[in-house]
């Protein structure tokens, strides 16, 4: 039972690494086709198709490695400069790194894929040196050969230190065995005695004969791991039988002692490992249980507040570095979570490929900020919404060749991917230099399927944002691509239940931009607590610029009620947090108050009418989407010391509140702007 777990450990591991690989690889061969990859950036690429083929073989998984050897030959006489990197081979390299993918996650799943698919990818990669095709016949492993079956004597000698290496002569043992016949010999002769034994070394010596059809290069290559850190001679012995044959139980028994001297060094070598896998479920626990420990640290701050400082100094002190270790601690266990984009990012030019060639378009990806962190549970969550507006882009706004060259445009379109820190939060953008979005066309259709009335009149944006109507779209007909309008919608669920926005722009001819505002992290955030009338609110700490009490003479007035304030010869919009909340008793005056001014995802900035600051503080985020539903203008909720719930401020949100209440004051003509207010279209640029 311990193997078999044992087994499947080793299994998970291989396949986690292989992810890793890929995404990098596919990194690799863009900067190929791109032009900007050298002579590393190809050897890259080598290394990882070697390690997966090193661990498909020590897992048997046959067709991965049948696979990854003509690969990996095909990477190497690259390498060599046989052959340079030319269009046509980087495609084909690309080809059989789609294949290599399929394969891993083949066998990940327990699956076979069919032979014809392998098959013509090897043939492409075998094309490339002028090589003959594979045929059903042939496997690498073990060709036919003229002169039938040889035997081999071996004598394979580690080096003390070889445990060191990370390698394991269990794994060589096993690729032998695929290759034919194997008997096995083991010396003792050096192991020490016990009180001696160091488990980080190495005392085996052993003596081989294999009797195989296979070419003497298959068998160095079986060793190949190990060639700088053993006696290794190979001799063949002219058709001659080996002297004795073990069955396949003493191998398994040699295996067997060999996997507990492995698991005894690896216990002890474990300690200088510079990383660690752990589970996400792990982490997750441990984030939780440090979220309610600052929940706990909170409410002891404000009832310690309350005390005498002279008669409690000391306690007072002891909170004050019980709070900074808490923040430490939970800054650490948030970085531990922190990941790059790079991993959802490296899955999309595949995609584009993928349906680039199935719509017969021509498209480049360009990705940037892929080194952008954040939460590992954010990046799970944007996977799919990254991938339909990909595929969108690719099928709505790309054009064909021809069109686009008609157009006046390069034939090759291009897709932009970008991810970038502003304000807080992460912001991803996905744009194309396609046809852009077609308002009227939207709205005719908008009209057609009754989701707007006739006579309506509704703005640009208000147009735009019917994409992401449920069921909406405006393909001519259904596709396996598109047409059924389960798309958009689906992509603006699943950011708002992340507690993000998607915001699109876009010009007629020239292409659209789809941008993503999510949070950093799902779990904390620093907040400025503020007061607007009886309630509390929590604005993050990471869009605030600078917090101003107004003066009457700074305050201009607009058409519509709307107010500005006037900040060093600067004018910002002012939002009345009170009258977006309906919070009772607050401050009506801007001057009886104070104004937070933040930033927003557009890089504009606007000012928060609130009564007081009462402090900053770490709050645990707890969702309001997954508790209760979403509300404009707020972008989740916390818990303070004292068990009130506190509602935390999305300020975007604000915004568009306060944008379309002064488009509806506009249309009802009832305000006039004063003499000395700066032009309405200063004031909205501001």
């Amino acid at each position: 039972m311990a193997s078999r777990a044992s087994f499947q450990q080793f299994t998970a591991t291989f396949f986690e690494e292989c992810h890793e690989l890929i995404s990098d690889t596919e990194q690799h061969l863009t900067q190929l086709k791109d032009g900007t990859g050298d002579s590393e950036t190809l050897n890259a690429v080598f290394r990882a198709v070697h390690s997966i083929k090193a661990g498909a073989g020590a897992l048997d998984f046959g067709q991965l490695v049948e696979f990854t050897h003509i690969f990996e030959a095909t990477l190497e006489k690259l390498r060599s400069n046989v052959k340079t990197c030319e269009a046509p081979v980087i495609d084909v390299l690309f080809q059989a790194f789609d294949i290599l993918v399929d394969l891993v996650r083949a066998a990940e799943h327990g699956e076979t894929l069919c032979p014809d698919v392998t098959r013509e990818a090897q043939n492409l990669l075998l094309a490339i040196f002028g090589e003959a095709p594979r045929t059903d016949a042939a496997h690498h492993s073990a060709p036919a050969s003229q002169s039938g079956p040889a035997t081999y004597a071996i004598r394979f000698e580690p080096r003390a230190d070889l445990f060191r290496s990370a390698n394991e002569p269990i794994l060589i043992f096993r690729a032998l065995s695929a290759l034919g016949t194997l008997a096995i010999e083991l010396n003792t002769d050096a192991l020490p005695p016990l009180e001696a034994l160091d488990p980080e070394d190495s005392y085996f010596k052993w003596r081989l004969q294999l009797e195989t059809e296979a070419p003497l290069e298959d068998i160095q290559e079986a060793f190949e791991f190990v060639a700088d850190d053993c006696l290794l001679e190979i001799e063949k012995l002219d058709g001659e039988q080996p002297e004795s044959e073990q069955p396949a139980e003493a191998v398994e028994e040699v295996a067997e002692g060999l996997a507990r001297a492995v698991d005894a060094d690896a216990a002890k070598a474990g300690s200088r490992l510079s990383s660690i896998r752990v589970e996400l479920d792990r982490i997750d626990r441990l984030v939780n249980m440090v979220g309610e420990l600052v929940i706990t640290q909170s409410m002891l701050t404000q009832e310690i507040q309350e005390l005498d400082t002279r008669q409690n100094s000391r306690l007072i002190s002891g909170m004050e570095v019980l709070a900074a270790h808490a923040r430490e601690l939970q800054d650490n266990v948030m970085s531990i979570r922190m990941q790059p984009v790079k991993s959802v990012f490296s899955r999309m030019p595949r995609v584009v490929r993928d349906l680039s060639k199935q719509l017969g378009k021509r498209v480049r990806l360009i990705s940037e900020g892929e080194t952008t962190e954040v939460d590992k549970t954010v990046i799970e969550e944007i996977v799919d919404p990254l991938t339909h507006m990909i595929r969108n882009s690719l099928d709505h706004g790309i054009e064909p060749p021809e069109e686009r060259i008609a157009a006046g445009k390069p034939a090759e379109g291009t897709i932009w991917l970008r991810a970038e820190h502003r304000g807080g939060r992460i912001l991803i953008e996905i744009e194309d230099d396609g046809r852009g979005i077609d308002a009227d066309k939207v709205l005719a259709r908008a009209i057609e399927k009754g989701l707007v009335d006739a006579d309506a009149r509704p703005s640009q944006d208000e147009i735009i944002n019917l994409i992401f109507h449920p069921g909406f779209s405006t393909a001519a007909q259904v596709t396996s691509v598109s047409g059924r309008g389960v798309g958009m919608d689906v992509v603006r669920r699943n950011v708002q239940a992340l507690g993000g926005r998607i915001s699109v722009s876009t010009n007629l001819g020239a292409g659209s931009r789809f941008t993503l505002a999510l949070p950093l992290t799902l779990a904390v955030l620093d907040g400025m607590i503020v007061r607007v009338g009886a309630q509390k609110y929590v604005v993050p700490v990471n869009s605030i610029v600078e917090s101003i009490q107004p003066r009457k003479a700074d305050i201009r007035a607009l058409m519509g009620g709307s107010q500005l304030l006037n900040i060093r010869g600067r004018f910002v919009p002012l939002i009345h947090v009170a009258s977006a909340f309906g919070a009772a008793d607050a401050r009506i005056e801007p001057w009886s108050g104070l104004a937070v001014v933040v930033d927003t995802e557009a890089g504009q900035q606007i000012g928060l009418v609130v009564d007081e600051l009462l402090g900053q503080q770490q709050v645990v985020i707890k969702s309001l989407e997954a508790n209760y539903r979403h509300i404009e203008g707020v972008s989740a909720a916390t818990i303070l010391g004292n068990g009130q719930v506190c509602l935390i401020v999305d300020v975007d949100g604000l915004e568009a509140i306060e944008r379309r209440t002064r488009g509806q004051d506009l249309q009802g003509g009832h305000h006039a702007a004063p003499a000395d207010a700066p032009p309405l279209d200063a004031a909205i640029v501001c």
